[in-house]
């Protein structure tokens, strides 16, 4: 049997079970896999088996424009009372996610000042007739720029438990994965399951899971921790065609049961 060496004592990578440990005469390049401690989760079509450690929280749009007075929905007259339904449940999940190693990661609209990765087609869903208050544009009344990275418009919600540790990725289209690093933030993290949650769930939740299929990984919707502004018929679209096509739904207040019965790591 080869005799194990010790390994080297400075870590190199953030992803817990993807790092190198080096010093000047060596480089370790294993990496010890986490122990198998996997949860039972009651989801549709069918319950899950599930590996926290292989697991993120992918938490989409949660932010002022969307879920706040004075945001951009609010000034054109949504009733966004729905986007905020995800925030107690959100609140009830995250300390338990995080204390059994299932990473954070909030995924929002955060645009260039500059706008010079946007195509007509996208600033054209928030400004329809090119003369109302659209993406970069002051929010009346709050004088913020609509979606801008750094604003107060595109900063997740205050109520929200959000962590220095989490991490936190802007987006530019409907889908998180477009144009962002959130492929490449997954992987490294060795992340095969993707919880999804946040708003709008028939929209930029749902592109963001479909791509998420589309590229390998897991897919669960957590029902309670998702909304929408749109029509009831869209919602039930929506839980249709993840269930039908794409992955799972299951409840975040079942995960957090399901968690809550099993041994920390």
């Amino acid at each position: 049997m080869t005799e194990r060496l010790q390994r080297p004592p400075h870590r190199l990578g953030r992803g817990r079970h993807n790092q190198w440990y080096a010093d000047r005469a060596r480089v370790d390049i294993s990496r010890e896999p986490p122990p198998y401690r996997p949860v039972h989760l009651s989801a549709a079509p069918q319950h899950l088996t599930l590996d926290p450690a292989r697991t993120s929280l992918v938490i989409i749009d949660m932010q002022n424009d969307f879920c706040a007075a004075g945001g951009w929905l609010d000034h054109i007259g949504v009733d966004f009372s729905a986007a905020r339904r995800p925030i107690e449940p959100l609140n009830r999940l995250l300390p338990v996610a995080r204390q059994h190693d299932i990473k954070v990661i909030w995924v929002n609209w955060g645009n260039r000042p500059d706008q010079a990765n946007l195509p007509p087609g996208v600033i054209h869903v928030y400004n329809g007739d090119g003369q109302s208050v659209g993406l970069g544009d002051p929010l009346p009344g709050k004088g913020t720029p609509v979606l801008q990275k750094d604003s107060w418009a595109a900063a997740i919600v205050d109520e929200l438990d959000t962590r220095p540790d989490d991490i936190f990725v802007d987006k530019y289209r409907m889908s998180g994965f477009w144009d962002t690093p959130l492929d490449s933030i997954l992987r490294n993290l060795r992340t095969d399951t993707v919880l999804f949650a946040g708003v709008n769930a028939d929209q930029c939740v749902l592109a963001s899971l479909i791509d998420a299929a589309c590229l390998g990984y897991d897919c669960i919707m957590l029902e309670d921790c998702a909304a929408t502004t749109s029509p009831e018929f869209c919602w039930q679209a929506t839980v249709y065609n993840v269930r039908q096509c794409f992955g799972f739904t299951a409840l975040g207040e079942d995960l957090v049961t399901a968690l809550d019965q099993r041994e920390l790591p």
